[in-house]
């Protein structure tokens, strides 16, 4: 017989607050045109991005972080001193350590929470959901804050034609919490290795720091270019097209509900092209409300979601109790869909 007490925690969890913050400054699609040969037009009907937000240096991840998880705290009615665990998921924190959950966990005023960091790209936030929902039902702790944030601008290359628009800062962030009824389901999540090089940083730290710079991309004026991400666009697309709605649809199946039971869908902001792709492929009857954040945010990887699902929230498009599927994907190549209640 085991001597080891069973774990005593809820029932089931659920999503209680959500926040969000978007850095003040907006970026129109024609100053990214200052850098490329391209167009307003060509931008907005590859991706549907008409503008953007760039963090300024005071605009920290660790800043953008805590008006984000401040909101989400305040809106689950959770006092911060509450909060067991703090999951931060983001690729654009530039200290390899300590992990940046730590100082927000410290700022942010709660009582020696656990505090870490995940590298999910953009599948981070399911990733850290899940991570959430297995902590509370665990029993480890009682409410936990999933964070996604980027400063994706510092990893732009602004030359390249093919990513240059892309890209936008953030933070979203959520608190998890226990609950009496089942409000996050079964996450499908997986990784796909094999298709690694499809999205990835242009050079690594160790051969950026090596003084070797023979090899190292240059930009117009011959300076050697800071590491950025780049990706093959059309490989990423048709992955993302037919293989995500796919496993959208396992993420259905296994909360147990039909494409006509849902009211929200909110997938990862990559492209509008590929959201309207998964919409049709998934048949989503005309009643769900289909999140298209990325025309203003852009894409911000681990923030994407948890932004949408704010921005919905807040303009009325969606309302607390509605069920939502959400689904994220990215480098690796990653991905982590699962059905929620909205809080």
């Amino acid at each position: 017989m085991s001597k080891i007490k069973p774990s005593k925690g809820a029932p089931y969890a659920r999503i209680l607050g959500v926040g969000g913050y978007r850095p003040t400054r907006v970026v129109p699609n024609e100053v990214i045109l200052e850098r490329i040969d391209s167009s307003d037009e060509w931008i907005r009907s590859r991706s549907g991005i008409e503008t953007r937000h760039w963090a300024s240096p005071e605009e920290t991840v660790a800043a953008m972080s805590i008006e984000a998880s401040g909101k989400a705290i305040a809106d689950a009615g959770v006092d911060a001193s509450q909060i067991g665990a703090v999951v931060v998921s983001t690729v654009s924190h530039f200290s390899q350590t300590p992990a940046v959950a730590t100082e927000i966990a410290d700022k942010l005023g709660t009582d020696k929470a656990a505090a870490f960091d995940i590298s999910a790209g953009c599948a981070g936030f399911g990733y850290g959901l899940t991570l959430a929902k297995g902590l509370v039902v665990e029993g480890s702790a009682e409410y936990v804050l999933v964070i996604g944030v980027e400063r994706l601008s510092d990893l732009t290359d602004l030359e390249d034609r093919a990513t240059a628009f892309l890209f936008g800062d953030g933070a979203g962030a959520v608190v998890v919490g226990p609950s009496q009824e089942p409000a996050i389901g079964p996450t499908v999540w997986g990784s796909e290795g094999d298709k690694a090089e499809t999205i990835k940083q242009t050079v690594s730290w160790d051969r950026f720091r090596s003084g070797d710079v023979s090899e190292l991309p240059v930009d117009s004026e011959g300076n050697v270019k800071f590491p950025a991400i780049t990706q093959e666009g059309q490989a990423v697309f048709r992955w993302a097209v037919f293989e995500m709605a796919k496993v959208a649809q396992q993420a259905l199946d296994a909360a147990g509900i039909t494409p006509d039971d849902l009211d929200v869908f909110i997938p990862h902001q990559a492209n509008v092209r590929i959201i309207d792709s998964m919409v049709k492929t998934l048949k989503l009857p005309e009643h769900v409300t289909v999140a298209r954040d990325i025309r203003t945010t852009g894409n911000t990887s681990a923030a994407s979601i948890p932004l949408a699902m704010e921005r919905l929230l807040a303009t009325g498009e969606a309302k607390s109790g509605d069920t939502a599927l959400v689904i994220g994907f990215g480098a690796g190549l990653v991905y982590a869909a699962t059905v929620v209640t909205l809080p």
